[in-house]
């Protein structure tokens, strides 16, 4: 990376720490939350699935539990997609959710671990956890995973269409790890490791890979990343698997230098920008009536990057953004996403919600950033699997120009 690279990078980040501060400055509690408080104050009308269980087969309530801290939420998903992707998939996705200090004072940790299988011969296993010690002090994320992931690539930017693409086999291992500390109300800052190995790097039918993407690294036999990060995490929200009102920053600096194994030094900074407004009557304090945006830029320095390490869609933290697209559609040195989605819930007692979303992207890669837009939407219903929780089972229909998929997943996508 050059001087005139290292000094933008570093530029962008000092801007957003600084953005953070103000914006705590700025901020309010929303008027329907506790101060310092991350859960809805009444949401006793709230109905679940497992309320209707028990209404059909009269089963006694459970009394209340007066000291819910430590308890363990578990949700099983037999229907859970894998990341958008070409072909039917078999997973199942079980997630554990646990408070590990007071509700009031606390964000719920979560655990989950998502195997899956498909008939185009790809496995996983990834397992991802963000925990929340007592008093939110703490924040440990991590991100481990064992793929055999053979997919479709298109190349760099807008190269190619949909039609032309290649087969990639790769197997792939992943392991990130950050400690971020609390230092101010909302604010996190820590240091983190991120290693991506991927190995087994083909084509089939012999394909030459790097005349085929115009890209001359990382695309033979194997590839290793090796970095530390520089985080900084600004957090409002209630809560992150069924966010109510707040705002979220989430940046990542990332170092790969040569002393940690790294055939070239390359570095990446990952903005992750969401901001959620409450849009119902304060009659109704705890229905969801809520406009959602989400909005990151992936930058990476043109350096050496290995092919399978730079900023694509669908390979953000949780591989959750580009609904609509096929993972890994575009790709290049540089990636902008944009997405807004309206979640509203059908019934007062909050069982049955639906969303509308659409999202937006543009790479790098073929002098088409900012010039060359990408758009897809969708629809999708929601019942409350767990009020203890706030998790939903969503269902989401999704498309794009060539391209249409149904996804499954417990939790909103941002």
């Amino acid at each position: 990376m050059t001087g005139k690279h290292a000094a933008f990078f570093c530029r962008i980040f000092l801007i957003l720490c600084l953005s953070a501060i103000c914006q705590r400055s700025k901020a309010q509690n929303p008027p329907d939350l506790n101060p310092q408080n991350n859960t809805l104050e009444d949401t006793a009308h709230q109905k679940d699935l497992m309320d209707v269980y028990k209404k059909w087969f009269k089963l006694p309530p459970k009394p209340k539990n007066a000291h819910p801290e430590n308890k363990i939420y578990f949700t099983l998903n037999p229907l859970a997609n894998a990341p958008t992707s070409s072909g039917n998939a078999l997973v199942t996705s079980t997630t554990a959710n646990v408070y590990l200090g007071p509700q009031s004072t606390t964000f719920l940790s979560t655990a989950n671990f998502a195997p899956y299988f498909n008939f185009n011969r790809r496995f996983g296993l990834p397992l991802r956890s963000s925990i929340w010690l007592k008093d939110n002090a703490w924040n440990i994320q991590g991100d481990i995973r064992f793929l055999v992931y053979p997919q479709y690539t298109w190349g760099l930017g807008t190269s190619h269409t949909n039609e032309e693409k290649e087969w990639v086999n790769y197997e792939y291992i992943r392991f990130y790890q950050a400690a971020l500390k609390r230092v101010a109300d909302h604010l996190f800052m820590g240091l983190g490791y991120d290693l991506d190995y991927h190995f087994n790097i083909g084509g089939d039918s012999g394909v030459n890979l790097k005349q085929f993407t115009g890209y001359p690294y990382g695309l033979s036999g194997s590839s290793l990343s090796s970095g530390v990060t520089f985080n900084v995490l600004y957090d409002t929200r209630n809560r992150n698997i069924y966010p109510f009102p707040g705002f979220f920053l989430n940046v990542v600096y990332r170092l790969n230098p040569s002393f940690l194994g790294n055939v070239n030094p390359w570095q990446s900074i990952f903005v992750d920008v969401r901001k959620y407004l409450q849009l119902n009557k304060p009659s109704k304090p705890s229905q969801q009536n809520t406009l959602a945006f989400w909005t990151f830029l992936w930058l990476n320095s043109n350096t050496g990057t290995p092919y399978l390490d730079l900023p694509s869609t669908g390979w953000d933290e949780y591989n959750r953004s580009a609904r609509g697209f096929d993972q890994n559609r575009y790709r290049g040195n540089a990636l902008y996403y944009f997405e807004t989605e309206y979640r509203r819930d059908i019934t007062n007692n909050g069982l049955f919600g639906l969303v509308v979303f659409s999202n937006i992207n543009t790479v790098s890669g073929s002098g088409t950033m900012f010039r060359s837009w990408h758009p897809a939407g969708g629809l999708g219903l929601r019942t409350k699997f767990s009020k203890a929780s706030n998790t939903n089972f969503a269902i989401d229909y999704a498309f794009s120009k060539g391209y249409r998929t149904i996804l499954f997943n417990f939790s909103e996508t941002f």
